[in-house]
């Protein structure tokens, strides 16, 4: 009896309904031929109904859909949809991850050059844990008009280059669109700020609006590579040649996948793709998740050293996120022994990133921006090298108080990836790895990305570039300051509980100049320290 009656019950009624209800039409239409025409769409739709029906019985890959014909594909809409329906109807201001919906506004509002100031006070629950806020004077100085700049390049270095404190983090071509490439690198030009090429290569399209370039070499050597895969010197120096690159930049790791390699199946290895990258048409393309051109961090240091040389000069530096904190510390330690200095390192945080990355990767790898340039720079510092090596931060930066808070713990400069892409028109649908990004920012499909406008989101990327280092300028005039490079940890302070702060200078305590040669006792570095090796990424011991 109860098999019987299983059509009947909630889980296969609308099966049932449709099937009636198509048997039903069905037999009108055989008895009364005149009401063909009124009857043949409702006869197409429930008899389209129940054959998807039947179809979700037969299937064997979903549960859901045998045990819920039909009415459980309102579930995978649902699901499909759900993004969407949290970002437009149930997030707060303050809500929306990796970016908030008030950090999106105002990325969005200076972009177009419209009012972002906000209303009625503070949103923010000032006595929760981990709210943080930056200190004022009571003394505050005139906004500085200054277009604050750096220089990177130390002794070694004949070329060095004056560089904004706010710059576009690497994003290769490949990962962004063309239009998107030829839009922030236009703007880049009329801003008078750096475009980093990702490790995707230097393409066309970076070159095509004549912007400064921070050319970043990956595991690939992409544009620079023997069919082997190995680095190729003279393609390097004649392409590290060309005057529009102002920086060269080996990538040891990045903030989304740190140790993670990546292939770029063969399907998708284009023919514009094979010549930019020099990699073979119709191969996979493969990143490998470890350099093959050294293996210590003394073949690293004079790797380093080689990319200088090929370049005419030109700062050469490295990017990674920290993990093993001896490992930098060999790094540091392989200075040291060769007299090969980097002109520059950008810390990589694993909040960063725009390429996917496996969830494991992505939430649980590699330290955190903030902690990553603390520790850096003070183990340059506890070395005695602070002066000549400059520190780029890296990793969910957007707002001037995200730079202000960078440079307070040691940066000296600041990279935005998402912030850029938010500029150009990016609404965080998180699709980026599908290729149907809603606004052609991350899309390969032609449809697609000519939908973004390049002359109207080059003003747009320069324009969110201008406003937010005036932003930063007011935050700087308001607590005394004239210039990024005043910032120090004793400007800001963390909410440790409700009722308890601490200054930045009691989180992220200082080394003092020399304290890692002198044999330090602070526990972050000792035992790192004893452990790392020049020869080696491998601990001693």
């Amino acid at each position: 009896m109860e098999t019987l009656l299983l059509p009947f019950s909630p889980r296969f009624i609308v099966l049932t309904i449709c099937a009636v209800v198509t048997a039903l039409l069905l037999a009108l239409g055989i008895f009364d031929r005149k009401i063909i025409d009124v009857i043949l769409v409702p006869l197409l739709i429930f008899g389209a109904l129940t054959l998807l029906g039947v179809r979700d019985l037969m299937q064997k890959n979903h549960a859901v859909l045998r045990n819920y014909p039909i009415s459980a594909h309102l579930r995978f809409l649902l699901e499909e949809i759900r993004p969407e329906m949290r970002q437009y109807f149930f997030e707060s201001e303050k809500d929306g991850m990796p970016f908030s919906r008030d950090t999106r506004a105002v990325v969005y509002q200076r972009a177009k050059m419209a009012l972002d100031k906000r209303p009625f006070g503070t949103q923010e629950d000032v006595y929760r844990e981990g709210y943080e806020w930056m200190h004022h004077s009571v003394a505050p100085k005139p906004y500085s008009k200054e277009k604050f700049r750096i220089t990177i390049g130390g002794p070694d270095c004949t070329r060095p280059y004056s560089a904004s404190v706010f710059n576009i983090s690497a994003m290769s071509f490949g990962a962004l669109s063309p239009n998107a490439v030829r839009a922030l690198n236009a703007g880049a030009r009329k801003g008078g700020f750096a475009h980093d090429t990702g490790e995707g290569g230097f393409s066309p399209y970076h070159r095509e609006k004549g912007g400064d370039i921070i050319w970043e070499i990956g595991s690939g050597y992409f544009g620079c590579r023997n069919r082997d895969g190995t680095f190729n010197p003279d393609e390097f120096a004649r392409v590290a040649a060309d005057d529009q690159i102002k920086m060269v930049e080996l990538k040891i790791s990045q903030g989304a996948k740190p140790g993670h390699g990546g292939v770029l199946p063969a399907a998708k290895v284009s023919e514009e793709i094979s010549k930019i990258r020099g990699v073979p048409l119709g191969e996979d393309c493969i990143s490998p998740a470890s350099h093959k051109a050294f293996s210590t961090p003394l073949e690293m240091m004079a790797f380093i050293g080689e990319m200088r040389r090929l370049s005419g000069g030109k700062p050469a530096g490295f990017k990674l996120c920290i993990g093993h904190p001896w490992e930098f510390l060999a790094i540091c330690k392989a200075m040291l022994e060769s007299g090969i200095y980097p002109d520059f390192i950008v810390i990589d945080g694993n909040e960063g990133g725009t390429g996917a990355a496996p969830l494991e990767f992505m939430d649980h790898l590699g330290m955190p921006m903030r902690e990553g340039v603390n520790f850096a720079h003070n183990a340059l510092v506890g070395i005695n090298v602070r002066n000549r090596i400059k520190i780029g931060a890296s990793g969910k930066i957007a707002t001037a108080f995200d730079m202000a808070r960078a440079m307070s713990i040691g940066a000296d400069w600041c990279n935005s990836a998402r912030g850029f892409m938010f500029s150009l028109g990016c609404i965080q649908s998180l699709s980026c790895h599908t290729d149907r990004c809603p606004t052609g920012v991350t899309s390969q499909d032609p449809i697609r990305n000519r939908a973004l406008y390049v002359p109207d989101k080059i003003e747009r990327v320069y324009s969110y570039h201008h406003a937010s280092l005036h932003a930063l300028a007011e935050l700087l005039a308001a607590a005394g300051l004239e210039h990024p490079q005043e910032l120090r940890p004793i400007h800001f302070t963390q909410r440790s509980s409700t009722t308890e702060v601490r200054t930045f200078a009691e989180l992220y305590p200082a080394l003092r100049p020399g304290e890692l040669l002198e044999g330090t006792q602070d526990r972050r570095f000792r035992d790192a320290w004893a452990m790392a090796r020049a020869d080696s990424f491998q601990p001693a011991g």
